[in-house]
């Protein structure tokens, strides 16, 4: 591999770019499913269900699901968000970064403690260290979930 290639690619991963387009749209969340989807209506009026990208939150039945969607409700519930996205899950949700007033909710789950860092392959490259980051610091502090001694990850909780 080239000199150049290389220096090329690790500028691409640096800066993260994506290969594909991600496309944005902006709504109001009208239903929060659980710490880590939410239901976006459009300026179209037409509702999309969003899986938050980079995230992975308890899921309801488990120890703090109900704590991780409180937590995303009081982050945007009846607020305009934007979602950045550039493609679906198996489900036909669309995998997005959530943005309200500047802020990343996706890295705000996390940073309260209510969200693990997953699905890292779903986020754009430049995100995947700041998310990363951000679980260490919530888990060395003892945030949300993080105060459970031995707290479950959602896909293992999944798998029994």
């Amino acid at each position: 591999m080239s000199v150049f290639f290389r220096c090329f690619l690790l500028l691409f991963l640096l800066t993260g770019l994506s290969p594909a387009q991600a496309e944005t749209f902006t709504g109001r969340v009208v239903g929060v499913v659980d710490g880590d989807t939410i239901t976006v209506l459009d300026t179209d009026h037409t509702q999309h269900k969003v899986r938050l990208t980079g995230i992975d939150a308890p899921e309801r039945k488990q120890a703090f699901g109900t704590k991780a969607k409180q937590h995303l409700a009081s982050l945007v519930s009846g607020r305009t968000v934007t979602v950045e996205w550039f493609k679906r899950d198996r489900y036909q949700r669309i995998l997005g970064k959530v943005m309200r007033d500047g802020q990343d909710v996706n890295l705000e789950q996390i940073r309260a403690g209510f969200a693990w860092h997953g699905y890292q392959r779903d986020q754009l490259p430049a995100d995947r260290p700041v998310y990363a980051e951000a679980a260490e610091a919530s888990r060395l502090n003892g945030f949300g979930l993080w105060t459970d001694t031995r707290p479950i990850p959602p896909w293992d909780y999944r798998r029994k």
